[in-house]
């Protein structure tokens, strides 16, 4: 177990890089102010999730490989360079009635989590970011090294859950506000549709450096 001093340090890192928009915000943010709240928590424990999978993989040792592979990384990039294009023409082909109320049913819910999931799964950098992240503050001469890197990487996740919560409450109150206006479904097909997109698109132009080495 890391000690107190340890722990408090890495929350305050932790929160420090969080509350920082990226990608996996403006997701969130996009799901809540186009459908609602509800939508926008969902997708929040949902990209969490996602983070807890790279951080199980951080302990594993899983990253090692993707962080010095460059194919295993491409490979990695492409699938969700490709998920979040498709995502976005998805989104751009649907009807405006879609984003007129946010009516979540189940079935919508447990679609938008798997995305959120996938979403966070397929960015490498999340993986190499835990991996280059969680070890400056384990003891690599304590014979818990696994259990400490567990931890830490799950009070990151704990506190990215709590700070993606806010935004997506956050962007449904903007929603809310903004649905009563008569252009609200249209505009915001088109806004959300092109936001996927332009994450694609900056997924695709970024990190090449791994591969390129």
């Amino acid at each position: 177990m890391p000690d107190g001093t340890t722990m408090l340090i890495v929350a305050l890192a932790s929160l420090a890089l969080v509350v920082i928009p990226g990608p996996a915000v403006i997701y969130i943010l996009t799901r809540s102010v186009s459908q609602g709240r509800e939508a926008g928590l969902v997708s929040a424990i949902g990209v969490n999730l996602g983070s807890s999978v790279h951080v199980l993989a951080a302990v594993a040792g899983l990253t090692v490989l993707l962080a010095n592979s460059a194919a295993a990384y491409m490979v990695v990039k492409w699938a969700g360079v490709a998920y979040l294009a498709w995502i976005g023409i998805r989104t751009l082909m649907k009807d405006d009635t879609d984003f007129a109320e946010p009516q979540m049913e189940q079935a919508a819910l447990r679609k938008i989590f798997v995305q959120g999931v996938l979403v966070n799964m397929l960015n490498p950098k999340v993986a190499i970011f835990f991996l280059a992240f969680l070890p400056q503050f384990v003891d690599p001469n304590s014979s818990n090294a696994t259990s400490q890197t567990l931890i830490l990487g799950m009070t990151l996740v704990t506190i990215g859950l709590i700070t993606d919560s806010l935004y997506a409450l956050a962007g449904g109150s903007v929603g809310d506000a903004l649905r009563r206006r008569p252009s609200f479904a249209r505009t915001t097909r088109l806004v959300s549709g092109s936001i996927y997109i332009a994450l694609a698109g900056i997924a695709a132009i970024t990190g090449t450096k791994l591969a390129n080495s």
